[in-house]
């Protein structure tokens, strides 16, 4: 089966407002630009995969049951948008964690790339050809570490900018509206530099 490029996106502050620590399905809402990216990403029929820190299980906030129900919420809010969510890949561990089993360094908390990798071998993803858009410097690491290119959402929520080369965007966006239309546009130019 030949690769496809994909889009991941992180879920808090990026697609969705940023509710700490939330599995209520209730107070899970668009971020600003989020319905209107997600109906434009799904029209040039690109998978769309979620990428998030769960962090909330190592330290025992909810358990790993309680991200069944956002799963299926966010694949409604896709629906209700004209889109379709391909994955919803995320880490439940931090090292800083209470529970024993999941208070490890790992390879799947970003800005580790392993949720990335394991979406793309699952779904048969062409990394080298697809963007993450997060709105922190972690989801562009992770990004850049797994061979995708990253668009940061300057919102106001990095708040170290501790820069290294991996940690630098590709491009960055004032929303996710901005970011995908940005990304569709590296998109076409990179096809006609193909086709030239």
């Amino acid at each position: 089966m030949a690769l496809r490029p994909a889009v991941f996106l992180d879920k808090d502050g990026t697609l969705l407002v940023d509710e700490p620590y939330n599995v209520d399905p209730d107070l899970m809402s668009y971020a600003p630009g989020a319905a209107q990216a997600l109906s434009c990403l799904a029209a040039a029929d690109l998978p769309l995969v979620v990428i998030s820190n769960q962090a909330g299980v190592a330290r025992g906030y909810f358990s790993p049951d309680a991200l069944i129900r956002v799963e299926h919420k966010l694949a409604e809010m896709f629906r209700a948008a004209g889109a379709r969510l391909d994955g919803f890949y995320w880490c439940p561990h931090d090292p800083a964690g209470i529970l024993p089993d999941y208070a490890v360094e790992c390879e799947c908390r970003k800005p580790q790339p392993g949720l990335l990798l394991r979406a793309a071998r699952e779904l048969d993803l062409d990394l080298q050809a697809s963007w993450f858009i997060g709105d922190i410097l972690d989801d562009v690491q992770a990004g850049h570490l797994a061979g995708c290119r990253s668009v940061l959402l300057d919102v106001g929520h990095e708040t170290e900018w501790r820069m290294t080369p991996e940690r630098e965007p590709d491009r960055c966006a004032a929303d996710l509206y901005e970011a995908a239309r940005l990304v569709l546009n590296a998109m076409a130019n990179d096809a006609a530099a193909r086709g030239s």
